[in-house]
């Protein structure tokens, strides 16, 4: 048989999108929110310019 014949087919669907889950939503937010007092402390204690 030749290479050259055309097979029809459905395409393959598509696969739906990871949904992060709601609880890791909120552990990572908080993360976020810790890491950014936690880098404004060390900014502010290392340069020691509490106040201008």
């Amino acid at each position: 048989m030749s290479d050259n014949i055309i097979k029809f087919q459905r395409p393959p669907k598509p696969k739906p999108p990871r949904q992060t889950p709601p609880w890791l939503k909120r552990v990572l937010i908080g993360l976020g929110v810790a890491a950014f007092f936690i880098a404004a402390f060390a900014y502010f204690s290392l340069t020691g310019q509490a106040r201008p």
